[in-house]
């Protein structure tokens, strides 16, 4: 009953931030700004109440990325330093034919150390769906920070100790959608948010 409820209660926050009645405030998340594991969520999955509405003025569309080391900030691309990017032998990247970027930070020898971004546009529609379905489905945990929603979720690998996950975060129909594997540097979320909405 616990688990419906909480699932219930970050639907709703999804929802209400996707229609534009959650915006969220200009204030500091740093501390859930990177892929990695957050101590902050609660065991049953229940959200971070949702901010005060404030209405959003129409801009003009963000246009997507296409440079993937552009989109970060020097202390993170440090965190990344000798980690190879896009090698060919791991499949397509970079710029795809649709704009949209893929981003893979893998070396192709290793087992399991990785993290895809891929960056693509995405209507309020369909992501509101596939937020809802991730965590009504899936037990993700959503919340509303830099006037989006972000979605996310850790696990154990397993074959590895370690640590896997998925962070998503939608804004002004731009989707980021990030899942790594024993590999999430901090401020690596909001460094991209950063570059594209600042």
């Amino acid at each position: 009953m616990n688990a419906r409820l909480a699932a219930g209660t970050a639907t709703l926050l999804i929802i209400a931030a996707l229609t534009g009645c959650g915006s969220a405030g200009s204030g500091s998340t740093e501390q859930s700004a990177s892929p990695e594991p957050s101590s902050s969520s609660t065991p049953d999955g229940t959200a971070s109440p949702s901010p005060t509405a404030s209405p959003t003025p129409t801009t003009a569309p963000i246009a997507l990325p296409t440079d993937c080391r552009a989109i970060l900030s020097e202390d993170v691309l440090a965190q990344l330093d000798g980690i190879p990017l896009n090698d060919a032998s791991l499949g397509p990247s970079g710029v795809g034919d649709d704009g949209t970027l893929t981003c893979i930070w893998r070396d192709p020898r290793a087992d399991t150390t990785n993290l895809v971004t891929t960056i693509s546009l995405m209507n309020r529609g369909p992501a509101l769906d596939m937020l809802n379905a991730l965590v009504t489905n899936e037990g993700f945990t959503c919340f509303a920070p830099d006037g989006g929603t972000r979605c996310e979720k850790t696990w154990q690998n397993e074959q590895y100790p370690v640590t896997d996950g998925r962070t998503l975060f939608w804004r002004d129909d731009i989707l980021i959608d990030t899942r790594y594997s024993n590999l999430a540097p901090s401020g690596y979320t909001s460094s991209i948010i950063a570059h594209l909405f600042d």
